[in-house]
């Protein structure tokens, strides 16, 4: 685990030190999985074909019916144009079961400030609902899957569905921005409490680099970055960008996934997005990962070691609050399950 920590360290400092250019840090090698479909579509209208803006689509075997589609998009700490990454991942597993995958990319912080991001998943969102047709997909079945900061962006995407302040100018006005499902690995939610329950402390007046890696609340950090000041500064916008802030009667199911060992999003963060849905009497699932980090999310969902001693909490508005943890054995079925009683009808 220190061996690990230590190599994530290194790829945050690495990422937080190195000139933020406009397609990001170097992207890792592709993990396995199938081709686009059909790729680099530009979701945005009126931008040029180098707009980092696409969508990768993974589309089923054509059988003459029209599909449900999860979206996924990757985290950077906003710092990269990276979210169609791993997407094939997603569609290896969601393809033979009738599902259609949409790898999305959407601004960093460098090429727009908070809420840019979140206009740019409703018209990725938008997109896909003007072209259902096209691409034999369900418009009214659409899911979204993200994981870090992704995993933000889709807790903003589920919970503030068609809710104009976020809905931008970015094309396709007529369609809805809203998801019927949401899946959130390790996300951030409130920014001006990410230090509080760190694991590693902030120590701002450290003198080496990788000591103040875990200060949020620091001038230079990802948050701050993407709100373009320092949470503590602007508490009113952090606020704004807590998905907590807008759960209602009409959001979709929303599951968290996190690891209690994570070392860059507090566990806390995650726990508390379910427990306030829970409150609110929403569908939400919470599973608990005792021994996992800061992911990777498909190693959650295929390694044993960081999905041991799983837990799972779910909670209904027949429930009305959070219900005890009890044990799971993690793996694609549980993502698949949800998916499945959300999105198949």
């Amino acid at each position: 685990m220190k061996r690990f920590v230590l190599l994530l360290i290194c790829l945050v400092l690495g990422a937080l030190s190195a000139p933020v250019l406009a397609q990001g840090p170097r992207p890792p090698a592709r993990l396995p999985g199938p081709l686009p479909t059909h790729a680099d579509k530009v979701y945005v209208t009126g931008v040029p074909a180098t707009d980092p803006r696409k969508i990768d689509l993974y589309l089923p075997a054509a059988d003459g019916k029209v599909h449900p589609v999860v979206i996924f998009t990757h985290g950077s700490a906003w710092l990269a144009n990276n979210g169609r990454d791993d997407a094939q991942v997603l569609a290896e597993v969601l393809n033979p079961l009738g599902y259609g995958v949409a790898g999305v990319a959407v601004r960093t912080s460098a090429q727009a400030r908070f809420p840019g991001q979140v206009f740019d998943i409703k018209a990725a969102i938008r997109w896909l609902r003007a072209h259902a047709r096209e691409y034999a997909l369900d418009g009214a079945r659409i899911g979204i899957v993200g994981e870090s900061s992704g995993g933000w962006t889709a807790a903003m995407a589920a919970l503030t569905g068609d809710f104009g302040p976020f809905e931008g100018r970015l094309g396709n006005p007529k369609e809805s921005s809203r998801v019927q499902a949401a899946i959130a690995f390790y996300p951030p939610t409130d920014f001006t409490r990410m230090d509080e329950w760190a694991l590693e402390p902030c120590r701002p007046q450290a003198k080496t680099p990788w000591e103040r890696a875990f200060c949020h609340a620091a001038s230079m950090s990802p948050e701050s970055r993407l709100l373009g000041c320092a949470p503590a500064a602007c508490a009113d916008k952090a606020q704004f960008a807590d998905p907590i802030r807008f759960i209602s009667a009409d959001d979709p199911p929303l599951m968290v996934i996190h690891g209690a060992a994570d070392p860059v999003v507090p566990h806390a963060q995650g726990e508390m997005l379910y427990h306030a849905l829970a409150r609110a009497c929403r569908t939400a699932t919470f599973v608990n990962l005792p021994v996992a980090g800061h992911g990777p999310w498909h190693g959650m969902l295929t390694e044993p070691k960081l999905g041991y001693g799983a837990t799972i909490q779910q909670t209904t508005p027949a429930d009305c609050g959070a219900t005890a943890p009890v044990p799971v054995t993690m793996g694609w079925p549980v993502l698949v399950e949800f998916l499945n009683a959300h999105l198949k009808r």
